[in-house]
């Protein structure tokens, strides 16, 4: 096992195993890149990109440290569950869960949305959320406690998002909320959950469901006047994951948005 990227600093991270969902591609790859240059173990999820997956995985084994793929989606009851007793199984625990996997799916007014388009936000952005830490905690519990959980907000929690976007801000907030209330229930186990919210970046998912003038408008607006990208928000899923680093953290949503927020 090669050294952490920086030596001193979440060294407590090699060896770690960690699941994280939707980690093909965007934010999520990024992440399961940054944990394998870390020393972590990881578990690499997708639902149809197998491709980038494998490679996310030979980078991960590239940098010395061990990676699994797991296929599956996440809308699915049972899933995550699933997902993570087959991390526990491949890596004999599980430390880490990072909850990244969810999508705007696509963007509709409130008058416009159906009642599919509402239960599909549900399915794929709140339920598997809730139902994959629920088993974490669990499986923690029974690890003798300890373990870091790491769910995915965004600053639409906070702003209501773009035009269109209402189900997905909503859904992110819920995460948010729902993140510092399980903080404060499992905090005794020694189990930490936070967030990470980041702002606009360059993800497929913008690329699919933002048009590009819209995506320029909201650059013209962030005082680094420039969209982020994936790799921008490693280091703060890494210093949530080391006890080292952030132990003295729970029910937190780390903002990664170049300013916007403040804008």
């Amino acid at each position: 096992m090669r050294s952490p990227a920086f030596p001193g600093l979440g060294r407590d991270l090699v060896g770690k195993a960690c699941l994280i969902t939707g980690s093909s591609r965007g934010i999520g790859a990024a992440v399961a890149r940054g944990a394998g240059r870390a020393g972590m173990r990881v578990a690499v999820h997708y639902h149809s990109a197998r491709d980038e997956a494998e490679q996310v995985a030979a980078d991960i084994r590239a940098a010395g440290a061990e990676a699994i793929v797991l296929k599956g989606d996440i809308a699915e009851p049972g899933l995550v569950e699933s997902l993570i007793g087959q991390t526990a199984d491949a890596f004999g625990r599980i430390d880490v869960l990072i909850n990244n996997a969810a999508d705007l799916i696509e963007r509709r007014s409130v008058a416009d949305t159906d009642d599919a388009l509402f239960e599909r936000h549900i399915a794929l952005n709140i339920r598997p959320v809730f139902a994959a830490c629920r088993e974490a905690v669990r499986r923690f519990r029974a690890q003798g406690g300890g373990g870091a959980i790491i769910n995915l907000s965004s600053i639409a929690a906070r702003t209501g998002g773009g035009g269109g976007s209402s189900l997905y801000a909503g859904s992110k907030a819920f995460v948010a909320t729902f993140s510092r209330a399980l903080a404060r229930e499992v905090a005794g186990d020694g189990i930490r959950v936070n967030c990470v919210a980041p702002g606009v970046l360059a993800t497929p998912m913008q690329d699919r469901t933002t048009p590009p003038e819209m995506l320029e408008a909201v650059r013209r607006q962030i005082p680094l006047k420039r969209i982020g990208t994936p790799e921008e928000s490693v280091g703060a899923f890494l210093w949530l994951a080391s006890d080292e680093m952030s132990g003295y953290v729970i029910g937190e949503v780390i903002e990664v948005n170049g300013g916007l927020l403040m804008a």
